[in-house]
């Protein structure tokens, strides 16, 4: 609730993708009014339908959606000139490292045109308080662990060039107009699923991430997990990254927000989203089997150009002004991907004859 007494109302930009969702639904339960705008590029309606079954009747009457996209003006006068919104949490945006060096127009033109769009009807309505989404790409191959927030910045990637330049844009946005509050969350490997088994990660077409990866291994999806780098200076030779349950990061997106509410000079700051601690991609395959008693068939491969030895967070800086820390080890990780996985290995799209593994 707002100081004086109704219910704040919050806008969620791709709020029917994977963090998303997780997002909405802890919105709800903390008592926000919410309002999704998804063009649904990379996720479904049977996802926001699932958040409404699993928020129950009463709390569910608090989320609205809206299908558009942020690079058309229009959309977004539709869902500003119907709402009032209290703040925004921004986590539309395409997010696929490989694809990104494919095809970098695509990517400039969706991230920031986009998020440059919704920073002008912000102001035009004056809404000033965004949660933005950034990532853990945006410190590059950093020469120290663990990641500090006032590391140097260096993407290293055209995705990862997306969000470090939207970084600076709200930066430069907030420095030139004071009232403005703004909190960048940069996210280190989110994994994992909602405890009901309701909702979770669907990625369209091959996984780009570890986890959903494994995941559709273990249903039988796919034949194998192709493991990248083998020969790493770490103590299994494999990448070392670090893993953070949805949950937890839909947990520090609602602290975020109750710190942009009550903190008038809050400016524009970011914050850490992570465990703090490594574990290796054969770690959190050895976790996985353990935990669906799976067997997962691996290949190791060449290392990918880019690709960092070994990446996790500081999460003082969260811990200390946010209030926040992660509660979740890899084990329940690894639990509620699979409880995810095995009622729905498919992800959101029913099973059918042509989609059924080959054999």
């Amino acid at each position: 609730m707002g100081s004086e007494g109704r219910m704040q109302s919050i806008l969620v930009t791709g709020g029917s993708g994977f963090i998303g969702t997780h997002t909405v639904l802890q919105l709800l339960k903390e008592g926000f009014r919410v309002t999704i705008l998804d063009n649904l590029d990379n996720s479904v309606m049977e996802a926001v339908d699932r958040v409404r079954s699993i928020a129950g009747t009463e709390l569910s009457g608090n989320l609205r959606f809206y299908l558009g996209d942020l690079r058309n003006k229009d959309d977004l006068e539709v869902v500003f000139s119907q709402n009032s919104f209290d703040a925004v949490i921004h986590f539309a945006g395409l997010k696929a490292v490989g694809e990104s060096v494919a095809r970098p127009h695509l990517y400039y033109n969706n991230n920031l045109i986009g998020t440059l769009n919704l920073f002008e009807f912000m102001t035009k309505y004056g809404c000033k308080k965004m949660v933005f989404s950034s990532s853990a790409t945006v410190y590059g191959q950093p020469e120290k662990i663990p990641c500090v927030e006032d590391f140097e910045l260096k993407a290293m990637n055209p995705y990862g060039r997306t969000k470090l330049f939207l970084e600076e844009i709200a930066r430069d946005i907030q420095k030139a107009d004071p009232e403005w509050r703004i909190i960048l969350l940069r996210y280190f490997n989110p994994v994992a699923a909602h405890e009901s088994g309701q909702i979770g990660e669907d990625p369209k077409g091959i996984p780009n991430n570890l986890m959903p990866y494994i995941q559709q291994v273990a249903v039988g999806r796919l034949p194998e997990l192709n493991v990248y780098g083998y020969d790493y200076p770490t103590k299994d030779g494999s990448a070392i990254r670090d893993y953070i349950h949805v949950m937890d990061l839909a947990d520090g997106h609602v602290a975020a927000l109750r710190k942009i509410f009550v903190t008038e000079d809050i400016g524009c700051v970011a914050y850490n989203l992570g465990t703090g601690r490594g574990t290796s991609v054969l770690e959190m395959v050895a976790a996985f089997e353990k935990a669906s008693g799976k067997k997962i068939p691996i290949k190791l491969c060449a290392r990918r150009p880019g690709d960092a030895t070994a990446v996790y967070a500081s999460t003082e800086k969260a811990e200390k002004e946010l209030g926040w820390r992660a509660k979740y080890g890899i084990e329940e990780m690894c639990r509620d991907q699979w409880n995810w996985a095995s009622n729905n290995p498919y992800g959101y799209r029913p099973q059918d004859a042509s989609m059924r593994p080959k054999n």
